[in-house]
């Protein structure tokens, strides 16, 4: 247990009146009881010895002995929302589930991290006060235990419940009646069915107690009741303010009150009819006796999975290769529900799967969700079951229907590049099967993490060759621990300045301040550089993906300025003795620099107003030369969409439309512009600065801006390229005389490689007329450079050609030949030639070799082929009677040929 947890467990314990709502709990008629088996303290009606949890209390005891008022999926949310809504609480909108204000984490997890960390530290006010919340949550680290447990899912809503009050306004009472009534009164679950535990949260440098309810082995919800920060070696200092964080997943009370063997059917019944009707695979009835027991299995806890199996096997009175064969399609069929649910959410919200970040995760659960649809061959695509969760979840999250065309079209992008890596995966995993048995985690991790090969399609890729590869039960869980770890690690490694006490900073620049006067607060040295800090400045800090401003200090030249926290750090050529500076901006490149970072969020708003809306800001960079941003899609720009993303930038540009920049409380920012906001990232401060270009594009944003957009005066982009799987980066330069520099450059660039594009010609067709082909009549330089470029292209396969009948046409009287194309094609054209003539062939070219043989053919051809591979410093190998290598040592051709001539002896 968490060493806060511990100390606040002990605590609590000894003391629970301070800690709990003890007296409401005696007032409802509840005693406190400690179990026999993991020794939790809890209240409950009737004597007992045992607590809720599943493991203490023998399983979940509700599946098919359901209790309360039943009530759907989308009643568990509309009926709290109207209990809570009487007793004062303000209903809001859910928030994304991609959690930009957050630097911390990609997805909301937990309803309170829509709160994380502005509200709860007291900088922003709460949206409502108290609330209630219908959260939409993502959790990636137990996607092994969906469809076996029983409780588990990827993609969840989280109801939460929540106050953010002083210690004298703080109700825990009235907050722990009104949850408690949600069960008994409106749910209609009797007191004697409840169990409520006492327990303890830490996280985020916070701590408190909490009471988790309990149900006939569910556990329904837990009520936190945030009260302290955690300080060095675990001190516990109470909060200026509390936090009360209620999480309850909707399903969990429905699920109680149906009965059901599964919260999958709860959570959305429609879409796990159409499933079973598309497959054919249904819960059986050995599914729905396993299934109260199957909430042991969970890869998270230190139970032995195959033990457990085995032992739930034998009570069931099956043999456990029976049940797995049972209950892994069941198990699948609601992994793909699931994944395709929390797919929608995601990709509506505008995160796109990748091999980074959030999007790693998803691309996670996206082709794990096809490994299964085609490993079963079910008649299933994944844009079709989000459409159905869409419209289920439409009376509570009716935009989810808004971008159904966008999602389908990611989604079937992403099953094309499925396709390519299944196929590349089965060759490289008979590869590596012919070498090794068996494959580690490090193994799995790393032809996931570079190949994007699954585990599931190892197993399909080994068992295509009648082999078996044990993958770990835990193989995810443990993929998002190494990646968490990573993190860490790369946090830790961030460079640090001994700035501790200083006061923040005043900032000049946002007024047109090009020289000012200030006092010397701190001077310093580290790994022999200078840094000085002010207590007021006009140079622009690095950030937001901007470049520092640049300038004097009392002559002296200032090389870098950095923030740390609110104190910006100044970096000189030379020491600053003095106790007061006179700063002089180098106001040149601090316009240049401002026009790129305005062009920046009109590129922005035009990329998105033409692709869609999962187009978001993943990463930016503004220098004096050029800026570039990166934006979230799917797949390279075409020329066309580049030509009209440029086009609609210069339209902005020309209407002069005003940008506005204004200071917000965040709170009323986030409510009044959404979380589109939030562009460049997590933006820290009660107070936020909102730029917005009007009726365009409106972001958080603490750089430096133009007034109006008609300032930027032109935008060009230069190039747009792919950086990472769901990533496109476009560079682009604004105003007229970076623009006018730039396309004399790109003019002088393109008259460059049309001279070497025509170069290239040249010597391609005298090659063609040495071996007597035809050449175009055209003249080649009247054409443009894409036109010449795919002439030579035409050109190259011409000489191939040519250079191919030439060789493979002649006859041959020996088995091993020598020839002077370096084209492995040619070789085995030429090799396959010699053996339908002599039954083997070699064949040796510049650095490769290529040999064949018939399987009656008593010739050595692969001793050959490696000796000859040997000689030009590389290595060969093969299969079914060919073999193929080469080296770098292409002048050793003859040598090659005397080896391998020696080897078969002809």
């Amino acid at each position: 247990m968490n060493p806060v947890k511990q100390k606040l467990k002990r605590m609590a314990d000894q003391n629970p009146e301070k800690f709990y709502p003890v007296s409401v709990l005696k007032e409802l008629g509840y005693e406190r009881h400690q179990c026999k088996n993991c020794g939790t303290f809890f209240w409950s009606q009737e004597p007992s010895d045992v607590c809720g949890e599943p493991e203490c209390s023998g399983g979940y005891k509700f599946v098919g002995n359901p209790v309360g008022k039943r009530m759907t999926f989308i009643q568990g949310w509309s009926w709290f929302r109207d209990h809570m809504a009487k007793r004062g609480y303000t209903p809001i909108k859910r928030y994304p589930l991609a959690a930009r204000w957050r630097d911390d984490t990609d997805f909301v997890q937990a309803s309170i991290y829509d709160f994380q960390p502005h509200v709860v530290t007291g900088e922003a006010d709460p949206p409502a006060n108290p609330l209630v919340v219908p959260q939409y949550c993502a959790r990636f680290n137990e996607i092994e235990n969906i469809g076996i447990t029983g409780r588990h899912k990827t993609g969840f809503v989280m109801i939460g419940q929540h106050a953010f009050k002083s210690p004298a306004e703080f109700e825990q009472e009235k907050y722990f009646r009104d949850y408690h009534d949600w069960f008994t009164v409106t749910a209609g679950i009797p007191k004697e069915e409840l169990r409520i535990h006492e327990s303890q949260w830490a996280g985020g440098g916070n701590a408190g107690t909490s009471m988790e309810f309990f149900a006939r082995g569910l556990e329904l919800g837990n009520q936190v009741y945030m009260t302290y920060e955690v300080r060095e070696e675990d001190e516990l200092v109470p909060l200026s303010l509390k936090v009360l964080d209620m999480g309850m997943g909707q399903a969990r009370t429905p699920w109680l009150t149906q009965g059901a063997s599964n919260i999958f059917e709860v959570s959305y019944p429609d879409v796990c009819q159409k499933i079973y009707q598309k497959t054919g695979v249904r819960p059986t009835s050995l599914y729905e006796r396993f299934i109260p027991y199957g909430s042991v299995l969970d890869v998270d806890s230190d139970v032995e999975l195959e033990k457990a199996w085995q032992e739930i096997a034998s009570k069931l009175g099956e043999d456990v290769k029976t049940l797995k064969e049972e209950v892994l399609p069941v198990a699948a069929v609601f992994s793909v529900a699931d994944h395709a649910q929390t797919l929608l959410v995601a990709l509506n919200d505008g995160v796109l799967p990748s091999n980074a970040g959030g999007g790693y995760n998803l691309r996670v659960i996206l082709r794990r969700a096809l490994g299964f649809i085609y490993r079963y061959g079910w008649n299933l695509n994944l844009p079709e079951v989000c459409y159905w969760h869409a419209e289920y979840l439409k009376p509570q999250y009716p935009e989810l229907t808004e971008n159904l065309s966008e999602v389908a079209e990611i989604l079937e992008h992403e099953e094309k590049k499925y396709k390519a890596s299944r196929e590349k995966a089965r060759r490289k995993v008979e590869a590596l099967l012919r070498v090794k048995e068996e494959f580690s985690f490090e193994d799995l991790r790393r032809l996931y993490e570079s190949d994007g090969i699954t585990p599931e399609m190892v197993r399909e890729a080994a068992e295509r060759q009648g082999k078996r590869v044990n993958i770990p039960d835990d193989f995810y869980l443990r993929l998002e621990e190494v990646r968490e770890k990573e993190k860490r690690e790369e946090a830790r490694q961030k460079e640090y300045y001994p700035v501790e006490g200083l006061p923040p900073t005043e900032k000049l620049f946002y007024e047109p301040v090009k020289e000012f006067d200030a006092r010397v607060l701190k001077t310093f040295e580290q790994e022999g550089r200078h840094f000085v800090v002010l207590d007021r400045t006009a140079f622009y800090a690095v950030g937001g993906g901007q470049d520092c401003d640049h300038g004097t200090l009392n002559g002296i030249r200032v090389l870098h300025v950095l923030k740390q926290g609110e104190v910006i750090i100044h970096e000189t050529e030379k020491p600053i003795t003095s106790e007061t500076v006179h700063g002089v901006i180098d106001w040149e490149r601090r316009m240049q620099l401002t026009k790129n970072h305005t062009a920046t969020h009109i590129i922005n708003g035009a990329a998105r107003q033409l692709l869609g809306n999962h187009v978001w800001q993943a990463g930016a960079e503004k220098t004096v030369e050029k800026a570039r941003l990166d934006i979230t899609h799917y797949e390279q720009l075409s020329e066309e969409q580049v030509k009209r993303i440029q086009e609609i930038a210069n339209q902005i540009v020309r209407e002069g439309r005003p940008v506005i920049k204004t200071w917000m409380p965040r709170t009323q920012a986030e409510q009044k512009y959404g979380f589109r906001l939030y562009q460049g990232g997590a933006v820290p401060g009660k107070m936020i600065r909102v730029v917005e270009i009007k009726d365009f594009d409106v972001e958080a944003c603490a750089g430096t801006h133009l007034d109006n957009t008609r300032e930027a005066e032109e935008i060009l982009i230069l190039r747009t390229n792919k950086i990472q799987d769901g990533i496109v980066r476009i560079e682009f330069v604004a105003g007229r005389a970076a623009v006018e520099r730039e396309k004399r450059r790109m003019k002088e660039e393109e008259e460059r490689r049309k001279d070497s594009l025509l170069r290239r010609a040249v010597k391609l067709t005298n090659e063609i007329l040495k071996l007597g082909g035809r050449l175009p009549e055209e003249n080649l330089r009247e054409l443009e450079p894409e036109q010449i470029a795919r002439k030579v292209r035409e050109l190259e396969k011409q000489l191939e050609r040519l250079k191919e009948r030439k060789t493979v046409k002649e006859e041959y009287e020996s088995p091993l030949v020598r020839v002077d194309e370096p084209d492995m094609k040619i070789l085995e054209k030429i090799g396959r030639k010699l053996l339908e003539k002599f039954g083997y062939g070699v064949v040796i070219g510049p650095g490769m070799v290529f040999g064949t043989k018939r399987p009656d053919s008593p010739a050595e051809v692969e001793e050959a082929v490696k000796k000859a591979a040997e000689v030009m410093g590389g290595k060969a190998g093969g299969k079914h009677n060919e073999w193929k290598g080469g080296g770098p040592a292409k002048h050793k051709t003859k040598e090659a040929f005397e080896a391998a001539k020696q080897v078969l002896e002809c």
